[in-house]
């Protein structure tokens, strides 16, 4: 075999690796967790859930409302009713800044982390100040996205198993689709912040003009001060990507050596 097709094979294992840990795996555990503990059915939630959940939330950021001895044990959580997020790792992170959100209780602001599947940190707090501006809660955004997310993965990882089983050029354009995730993450996440600053309702509090709320670095929105930056997830994508366009890369080379 050429070297440089066990190299794209290589590359393409080390992507699907991250993405299966810190994405896919995680998301189809606790595929539906959120629902079955809202609609009450607990004794249905497998117990690989829970340990899962454990696991990929050790040392992450917990409501300020979760009692410290539920904190990073899903059954606990549920017991007492805490704010609970998705397992995968988060994407994006932003916060808010503001005078009635004192240093002392909200070092960090008032954090909310976007995952593939969903949401995690002060969600709840997050939705009240968007009401006080006239904006809709978080869960009207992405819902086909996080809907079709886990399916979405699950079609990459095959696409990447068969890139390392077969040698095909139809593979090594699709393999194309994780070299781009990065991008049509922030794409994504874009479209949705315009159309959260710019369908605002007149029943807030405080009406402000329609903006656009700020994709990368700091803003400013009414009183409050705006943090939006990428977190560990958003580096596993980027990882991702460049293990995926190495792949390609190795394997052309492979296919162009050994056809002439």
């Amino acid at each position: 075999m050429h070297p440089s097709f066990m190299k794209s094979k290589i590359f393409a294992g080390i992507a699907l690796l991250i993405m299966t840990l810190a994405f896919t795996m995680p998301m189809v555990v606790f595929h539906s967790t959120l629902n079955k503990v809202h609609d009450g059915k607990v004794d249905e939630i497998p117990a690989l859930t829970y340990k899962v959940w454990n696991f990929y939330n050790k040392g992450r950021y917990k409501s300020t409302t979760t009692p410290k001895e539920a904190r990073n044990n899903l059954a606990k959580m549920i017991e007492t009713q805490s704010e609970i997020g998705v397992a995968s790792l988060p994407i994006w992170a932003v916060s808010l800044e503001a005078p009635n959100y004192p240093k002392e209780a909200f070092p960090e602001g008032i954090p909310v982390f976007f995952h593939f599947d969903g949401f995690s940190g002060e969600v709840h707090e997050m939705n009240t100040i968007n009401h006080y501006i006239g904006m809709d809660p978080m869960w009207r955004g992405g819902r086909l996205e996080r809907e079709i997310g886990i399916y979405a993965l699950l079609g990459l990882s095959l696409i990447m198993i068969l890139f390392i089983a077969y040698n095909s050029k139809i593979l090594n354009f699709l393999m194309l689709i994780p070299v781009v995730l990065p991008v049509l993450f922030i794409a994504d996440y874009a479209y949705w912040l315009y159309w959260f600053g710019h369908n605002l309702h007149d029943w807030g509090a405080f009406n402000i003009k329609p903006f656009m709320p700020t994709v990368f670095g700091d803003g400013k929105v009414a009183q409050f001060t705006t943090h939006s930056y990428p977190t560990i997830g958003f580096y596993m994508i980027v990882a991702i990507s460049l293990f995926s366009l190495l792949a390609i890369m190795a394997r052309k080379k492979a296919m162009s050596e050994t056809e002439a």
